[in-house]
Protein backbone atom coordinates (compact mmCIF):
# COMPACT_ATOMS: atom_id res chain seq x y z
CA UNK A 1 0.00 0.00 0.00
CA UNK A 2 1.37 3.55 -0.81
CA UNK A 3 1.56 6.23 1.42
CA UNK A 4 -2.02 7.50 2.32
CA UNK A 5 -1.96 11.95 1.29
CA UNK A 6 -4.78 11.69 4.12
CA UNK A 7 -4.20 14.09 6.94
CA UNK A 8 -6.70 12.23 8.94
CA UNK A 9 -4.80 8.73 8.48
CA UNK A 10 -1.10 9.94 7.91
CA UNK A 11 1.13 10.66 10.86
CA UNK A 12 2.17 13.91 10.60
CA UNK A 13 4.04 13.89 14.00
CA UNK A 14 0.89 16.29 15.17
CA UNK A 15 -0.04 15.22 18.93
CA UNK A 16 -3.56 16.74 18.36
CA UNK A 17 -5.23 17.06 15.44
CA UNK A 18 -7.82 20.28 14.02
CA UNK A 19 -10.49 20.43 11.59
CA UNK A 20 -12.87 23.17 10.89
CA UNK A 21 -16.54 21.95 11.55
CA UNK A 22 -19.48 23.39 9.95
CA UNK A 23 -18.39 25.42 7.43
CA UNK A 24 -21.34 24.37 4.57
CA UNK A 25 -24.58 25.39 6.38
CA UNK A 26 -25.75 28.63 7.13
CA UNK A 27 -24.33 30.29 10.52
CA UNK A 28 -22.01 27.51 11.23
CA UNK A 29 -22.45 26.40 14.62
CA UNK A 30 -23.55 29.36 16.34
CA UNK A 31 -27.45 29.86 16.25
CA UNK A 32 -26.86 33.75 16.11
CA UNK A 33 -27.84 37.04 14.35
CA UNK A 34 -24.38 38.49 15.27
CA UNK A 35 -22.63 39.83 11.60
CA UNK A 36 -19.85 37.86 10.22
CA UNK A 37 -21.97 33.81 10.33
CA UNK A 38 -21.93 31.80 7.52
CA UNK A 39 -23.94 32.86 4.02
CA UNK A 40 -22.69 29.77 2.27
CA UNK A 41 -22.35 30.91 -1.42
CA UNK A 42 -19.69 29.09 -3.42
CA UNK A 43 -17.14 31.88 -3.48
CA UNK A 44 -17.23 31.92 0.54
CA UNK A 45 -16.79 28.43 0.79
CA UNK A 46 -14.00 28.06 -1.66
CA UNK A 47 -12.27 30.86 -0.19
CA UNK A 48 -12.50 29.60 3.52
CA UNK A 49 -11.26 25.81 2.25
CA UNK A 50 -8.56 27.80 0.58
CA UNK A 51 -7.73 29.20 4.21
CA UNK A 52 -7.77 26.28 6.01
CA UNK A 53 -5.63 24.07 3.94
CA UNK A 54 -3.16 26.89 3.88
CA UNK A 55 -3.11 27.52 7.66
CA UNK A 56 -1.99 23.84 8.34
CA UNK A 57 -5.24 22.73 9.62
CA UNK A 58 -5.98 19.37 9.08
CA UNK A 59 -9.52 18.52 7.63
CA UNK A 60 -13.18 20.04 6.48
CA UNK A 61 -16.23 18.50 8.43
CA UNK A 62 -19.42 19.44 6.85
CA UNK A 63 -22.77 19.33 8.42
CA UNK A 64 -25.78 17.30 6.88
CA UNK A 65 -29.05 19.23 6.68
CA UNK A 66 -32.06 19.32 4.67
CA UNK A 67 -34.02 21.86 6.78
CA UNK A 68 -33.45 24.73 8.89
CA UNK A 69 -34.19 25.27 12.52
CA UNK A 70 -36.89 27.45 12.51
CA UNK A 71 -36.88 31.18 14.87
CA UNK A 72 -34.86 34.11 14.19
CA UNK A 73 -32.14 32.42 11.85
CA UNK A 74 -33.75 29.94 10.93
CA UNK A 75 -30.41 27.87 11.62
CA UNK A 76 -28.55 25.81 9.10
CA UNK A 77 -31.77 26.01 6.74
CA UNK A 78 -29.26 26.73 3.68
CA UNK A 79 -26.97 24.28 2.90
CA UNK A 80 -24.82 22.48 0.64
CA UNK A 81 -25.17 18.84 -0.03
CA UNK A 82 -21.95 17.49 1.39
CA UNK A 83 -20.73 15.05 -0.89
CA UNK A 84 -21.26 17.58 -4.02
CA UNK A 85 -19.66 20.10 -1.83
CA UNK A 86 -16.97 17.44 -0.95
CA UNK A 87 -16.32 16.77 -4.69
CA UNK A 88 -15.64 20.71 -4.93
CA UNK A 89 -13.71 21.28 -2.02
CA UNK A 90 -11.46 18.65 -2.67
CA UNK A 91 -10.71 19.88 -6.19
CA UNK A 92 -9.82 23.58 -4.98
CA UNK A 93 -7.28 21.99 -1.95
CA UNK A 94 -4.52 20.22 -1.95
CA UNK A 95 -3.47 18.94 1.33
CA UNK A 96 -6.28 19.18 3.72
CA UNK A 97 -8.80 15.72 4.06
CA UNK A 98 -12.11 16.85 2.81
CA UNK A 99 -15.01 15.37 5.01
CA UNK A 100 -18.79 14.38 3.56
CA UNK A 101 -21.57 14.02 6.26
CA UNK A 102 -24.19 11.27 5.23
CA UNK A 103 -27.36 10.08 7.00
CA UNK A 104 -27.58 6.57 5.91
CA UNK A 105 -31.30 6.70 5.21
CA UNK A 106 -30.85 9.17 2.71
CA UNK A 107 -28.61 7.21 0.04
CA UNK A 108 -28.83 3.79 -1.11
CA UNK A 109 -25.24 2.00 -0.11
CA UNK A 110 -24.79 1.33 -4.06
CA UNK A 111 -24.80 4.94 -5.05
CA UNK A 112 -22.91 6.12 -2.03
CA UNK A 113 -20.02 3.63 -2.73
CA UNK A 114 -19.87 5.14 -6.49
CA UNK A 115 -20.07 8.62 -4.92
CA UNK A 116 -17.30 8.09 -1.84
CA UNK A 117 -14.79 6.58 -4.85
CA UNK A 118 -15.19 9.69 -7.26
CA UNK A 119 -14.71 12.27 -4.34
CA UNK A 120 -11.87 10.16 -3.09
CA UNK A 121 -10.24 10.40 -6.50
CA UNK A 122 -10.75 13.69 -7.50
CA UNK A 123 -9.25 14.31 -3.60
CA UNK A 124 -6.20 11.81 -4.44
CA UNK A 125 -7.27 9.88 -1.85
CA UNK A 126 -8.21 12.90 1.12
CA UNK A 127 -11.58 11.85 1.69
CA UNK A 128 -13.05 11.06 4.40
CA UNK A 129 -16.82 9.67 5.12
CA UNK A 130 -18.79 10.93 8.38
CA UNK A 131 -21.37 8.29 8.84
CA UNK A 132 -24.73 9.41 10.42
CA UNK A 133 -27.23 6.48 11.39
CA UNK A 134 -30.27 9.68 11.28
CA UNK A 135 -31.32 11.55 14.31
CA UNK A 136 -33.42 14.20 13.05
CA UNK A 137 -36.84 12.80 12.54
CA UNK A 138 -38.58 15.67 10.34
CA UNK A 139 -35.50 15.76 7.99
CA UNK A 140 -35.65 11.95 7.66
CA UNK A 141 -39.42 12.04 7.37
CA UNK A 142 -38.50 14.42 4.29
CA UNK A 143 -37.66 11.62 2.44
CA UNK A 144 -40.89 9.59 2.69
CA UNK A 145 -38.36 7.02 5.08
CA UNK A 146 -40.01 6.23 8.40
CA UNK A 147 -37.77 6.66 11.19
CA UNK A 148 -36.55 3.42 13.19
CA UNK A 149 -36.00 3.04 16.86
CA UNK A 150 -32.65 4.21 18.06
CA UNK A 151 -30.25 0.85 18.08
CA UNK A 152 -32.19 -0.71 14.52
CA UNK A 153 -30.61 3.02 12.78
CA UNK A 154 -26.93 1.03 13.71
CA UNK A 155 -28.14 -1.82 12.69
CA UNK A 156 -29.16 -0.23 9.10
CA UNK A 157 -25.93 1.41 9.55
CA UNK A 158 -23.76 -1.87 9.65
CA UNK A 159 -25.22 -3.22 6.82
CA UNK A 160 -25.15 -0.13 4.58
CA UNK A 161 -21.46 0.29 4.99
CA UNK A 162 -20.73 -3.28 4.62
CA UNK A 163 -22.24 -3.15 0.90
CA UNK A 164 -20.08 -0.12 0.75
CA UNK A 165 -16.99 -1.51 1.42
CA UNK A 166 -17.51 -5.16 -0.42
CA UNK A 167 -18.12 -2.61 -3.42
CA UNK A 168 -14.73 -0.78 -2.99
CA UNK A 169 -13.19 -3.97 -2.62
CA UNK A 170 -14.29 -6.73 -5.33
CA UNK A 171 -13.21 -5.99 -8.24
CA UNK A 172 -15.56 -8.61 -9.88
CA UNK A 173 -19.62 -8.64 -9.76
CA UNK A 174 -20.79 -10.41 -6.31
CA UNK A 175 -24.15 -11.06 -5.08
CA UNK A 176 -24.83 -8.98 -1.74
CA UNK A 177 -27.92 -10.13 0.89
CA UNK A 178 -27.59 -8.63 4.52
CA UNK A 179 -30.84 -7.58 6.87
CA UNK A 180 -31.51 -4.61 5.14
CA UNK A 181 -30.01 -5.04 1.54
CA UNK A 182 -29.62 -6.84 -1.25
CA UNK A 183 -27.63 -6.49 -4.56
CA UNK A 184 -27.83 -8.72 -6.97
CA UNK A 185 -24.98 -9.04 -9.36
CA UNK A 186 -23.05 -5.79 -7.33
CA UNK A 187 -20.44 -3.93 -9.08
CA UNK A 188 -18.73 -1.19 -9.18
CA UNK A 189 -15.51 1.15 -10.30
CA UNK A 190 -13.40 3.11 -10.13
CA UNK A 191 -12.21 2.08 -6.69
CA UNK A 192 -11.42 5.04 -4.43
CA UNK A 193 -7.61 5.65 -4.03
CA UNK A 194 -7.54 4.53 -0.50
CA UNK A 195 -7.28 1.07 0.73
CA UNK A 196 -9.20 -1.21 1.79
CA UNK A 197 -11.30 2.12 2.10
CA UNK A 198 -11.24 5.36 2.78
CA UNK A 199 -11.45 6.88 6.40
CA UNK A 200 -14.84 6.59 7.91
CA UNK A 201 -15.97 8.61 11.13
CA UNK A 202 -18.97 8.02 13.06
CA UNK A 203 -20.37 10.71 15.42
CA UNK A 204 -21.81 7.44 18.01
CA UNK A 205 -22.07 8.67 21.62
CA UNK A 206 -24.53 5.83 22.65
CA UNK A 207 -23.59 2.53 24.08
CA UNK A 208 -25.14 1.19 20.02
CA UNK A 209 -22.89 4.43 18.57
CA UNK A 210 -20.05 3.38 20.53
CA UNK A 211 -20.82 -0.02 19.43
CA UNK A 212 -20.89 0.55 15.52
CA UNK A 213 -17.71 3.33 15.64
CA UNK A 214 -15.59 0.52 17.42
CA UNK A 215 -16.35 -1.70 14.41
CA UNK A 216 -16.30 0.04 11.25
CA UNK A 217 -15.03 3.49 11.90
CA UNK A 218 -11.54 4.71 11.99
CA UNK A 219 -12.51 7.88 14.00
CA UNK A 220 -15.29 8.72 16.01
CA UNK A 221 -16.82 12.32 16.98
CA UNK A 222 -17.50 12.89 20.60
CA UNK A 223 -20.27 15.05 21.56
CA UNK A 224 -20.08 15.50 25.33
CA UNK A 225 -20.89 18.07 27.91
CA UNK A 226 -17.76 17.98 29.71
CA UNK A 227 -14.22 16.97 28.93
CA UNK A 228 -13.79 14.59 31.86
CA UNK A 229 -17.13 12.33 29.95
CA UNK A 230 -15.80 13.04 26.19
CA UNK A 231 -12.17 11.44 27.52
CA UNK A 232 -14.15 8.99 28.92
CA UNK A 233 -15.99 8.11 26.02
CA UNK A 234 -12.82 7.99 23.89
CA UNK A 235 -11.30 5.31 26.23
CA UNK A 236 -14.43 3.21 25.81
CA UNK A 237 -14.36 3.12 22.13
CA UNK A 238 -10.81 2.70 21.99
CA UNK A 239 -10.97 -0.37 24.08
CA UNK A 240 -14.08 -1.88 22.10
CA UNK A 241 -12.10 -0.90 18.86
CA UNK A 242 -9.03 -3.33 20.07
CA UNK A 243 -10.87 -5.93 21.17
CA UNK A 244 -11.54 -6.40 17.51
CA UNK A 245 -7.66 -5.84 16.52
CA UNK A 246 -8.66 -2.36 15.34
CA UNK A 247 -7.32 1.09 16.19
CA UNK A 248 -9.56 4.04 16.44
CA UNK A 249 -8.92 8.19 16.86
CA UNK A 250 -11.66 9.97 18.97
CA UNK A 251 -12.40 13.96 18.36
CA UNK A 252 -13.72 16.14 20.52
CA UNK A 253 -15.66 19.38 19.36
CA UNK A 254 -14.87 23.10 20.28
CA UNK A 255 -15.49 26.44 19.70
CA UNK A 256 -13.43 29.23 19.63
CA UNK A 257 -13.65 32.90 21.10
CA UNK A 258 -10.24 34.31 20.84
CA UNK A 259 -9.39 37.95 21.98
CA UNK A 260 -6.38 39.97 23.53
CA UNK A 261 -8.17 39.18 27.32
CA UNK A 262 -10.50 36.93 28.63
CA UNK A 263 -12.94 39.67 29.68
CA UNK A 264 -12.89 40.55 25.97
CA UNK A 265 -13.49 37.24 25.02
CA UNK A 266 -16.29 36.38 27.40
CA UNK A 267 -18.30 39.59 26.74
CA UNK A 268 -18.10 38.78 23.20
CA UNK A 269 -19.87 35.41 23.56
CA UNK A 270 -21.96 36.75 26.23
CA UNK A 271 -23.66 39.36 23.61
CA UNK A 272 -23.91 37.16 20.93
CA UNK A 273 -25.62 34.07 22.42
CA UNK A 274 -27.36 36.30 25.04
CA UNK A 275 -28.35 39.25 23.16
CA UNK A 276 -28.14 38.17 19.35
CA UNK A 277 -28.80 34.40 19.91
CA UNK A 278 -31.54 32.63 18.18
CA UNK A 279 -33.56 31.34 21.62
CA UNK A 280 -37.11 30.49 19.25
CA UNK A 281 -34.73 28.60 16.86
CA UNK A 282 -32.75 26.72 19.94
CA UNK A 283 -36.06 25.47 21.56
CA UNK A 284 -36.86 23.76 18.09
CA UNK A 285 -33.65 22.53 18.03
CA UNK A 286 -34.02 21.09 21.62
CA UNK A 287 -37.42 19.72 21.03
CA UNK A 288 -36.08 17.87 18.73
CA UNK A 289 -33.31 15.98 20.83
CA UNK A 290 -35.51 16.06 24.07
CA UNK A 291 -39.84 16.46 23.56
CA UNK A 292 -41.24 19.31 25.47
CA UNK A 293 -37.38 20.05 26.15
CA UNK A 294 -37.60 23.16 28.58
CA UNK A 295 -40.23 20.93 30.77
CA UNK A 296 -38.02 18.16 30.49
CA UNK A 297 -34.62 19.62 31.51
CA UNK A 298 -35.77 21.93 34.19
CA UNK A 299 -33.28 24.35 35.59
CA UNK A 300 -30.83 22.74 32.97
CA UNK A 301 -32.42 24.35 29.98
CA UNK A 302 -31.17 27.61 29.73
CA UNK A 303 -27.79 26.19 30.21
CA UNK A 304 -27.58 23.94 27.40
CA UNK A 305 -29.44 25.81 24.86
CA UNK A 306 -26.93 28.97 25.53
CA UNK A 307 -24.27 26.12 24.78
CA UNK A 308 -25.79 25.33 21.72
CA UNK A 309 -26.23 28.65 20.66
CA UNK A 310 -22.67 29.26 21.25
CA UNK A 311 -21.29 26.44 19.30
CA UNK A 312 -23.88 23.61 18.38
CA UNK A 313 -23.05 22.15 22.11
CA UNK A 314 -19.18 22.33 21.23
CA UNK A 315 -17.24 22.92 24.32
CA UNK A 316 -16.03 26.50 24.76
CA UNK A 317 -12.40 27.50 24.41
CA UNK A 318 -12.52 30.93 25.24
CA UNK A 319 -10.25 33.76 26.67
CA UNK A 320 -7.20 34.65 25.45
CA UNK A 321 -4.70 33.01 22.54
CA UNK A 322 -2.40 31.26 25.81
CA UNK A 323 -6.02 29.95 27.14
CA UNK A 324 -7.39 28.58 23.83
CA UNK A 325 -3.95 26.74 23.23
CA UNK A 326 -4.18 25.60 27.26
CA UNK A 327 -7.72 24.26 26.32
CA UNK A 328 -6.34 22.36 23.15
CA UNK A 329 -3.79 20.62 25.50
CA UNK A 330 -6.91 19.93 28.10
CA UNK A 331 -8.55 18.02 25.09
CA UNK A 332 -5.17 15.89 24.55
CA UNK A 333 -4.61 14.97 27.94
CA UNK A 334 -8.41 13.88 28.60
CA UNK A 335 -7.40 11.23 25.44
CA UNK A 336 -8.55 13.09 22.53
CA UNK A 337 -6.55 12.66 19.05
CA UNK A 338 -8.43 15.52 17.42
CA UNK A 339 -10.60 18.29 18.06
CA UNK A 340 -13.06 20.12 15.35
CA UNK A 341 -13.35 24.17 15.86
CA UNK A 342 -15.66 26.64 14.91
CA UNK A 343 -16.18 30.32 14.96
CA UNK A 344 -18.51 32.67 14.84
CA UNK A 345 -16.65 34.69 11.77
CA UNK A 346 -14.85 31.50 10.41
CA UNK A 347 -12.59 33.59 7.90
CA UNK A 348 -11.71 35.45 11.03
CA UNK A 349 -10.54 32.51 12.99
CA UNK A 350 -9.35 30.65 10.68
CA UNK A 351 -6.70 33.85 10.06
CA UNK A 352 -6.28 33.76 13.73
CA UNK A 353 -5.90 30.55 14.02
CA UNK A 354 -2.54 30.60 11.30
CA UNK A 355 -1.12 34.01 12.18
CA UNK A 356 -0.87 33.70 16.17
CA UNK A 357 -2.20 29.97 17.78
CA UNK A 358 -0.54 28.00 15.16
CA UNK A 359 2.95 29.06 15.94
CA UNK A 360 1.89 28.76 19.85
CA UNK A 361 0.95 25.09 19.18
CA UNK A 362 3.61 24.28 17.11
CA UNK A 363 6.07 25.57 20.60
CA UNK A 364 3.82 23.77 22.83
CA UNK A 365 4.20 20.45 20.80
CA UNK A 366 0.63 20.16 20.10
CA UNK A 367 1.60 20.71 16.43
CA UNK A 368 4.64 20.66 13.64
CA UNK A 369 5.04 23.41 11.42
CA UNK A 370 2.29 23.85 8.86
CA UNK A 371 3.67 22.20 5.26
CA UNK A 372 3.97 24.94 3.12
Amino acid sequence: MTQSTNPMRRDDGHALKLAVFGVNVSGGCAMTSAPGTLAVTWPETRRLAQAADAAGLDGLVPVARWKGMGGQTNFNHRSFEPLTWASAVAAVTERIAVFATCHVPTVHPVRLAKEVATVDQVSGGRFCLNIVAGWNEKEIGMFGVPQRDHDERYDVAEDWISLCKALWRESAEFDYSGPYFQSPAAYSEPKPVQEPAPVIMSAGNSPRGLAFAASHADLNFVVAPDLATAGDNARAVKAMAAEQGREIQVFGQAYVVCRSSEAEARRFRDRYVQEQGDWEGVRNLLDVLIPNSQSALGDEWEAMAANLIAGYGALPLVGTPDQVVDGLQAFKDAGLDGVTLSWVDYGEGIAQYQDQLSPMLVEAELRRPAER
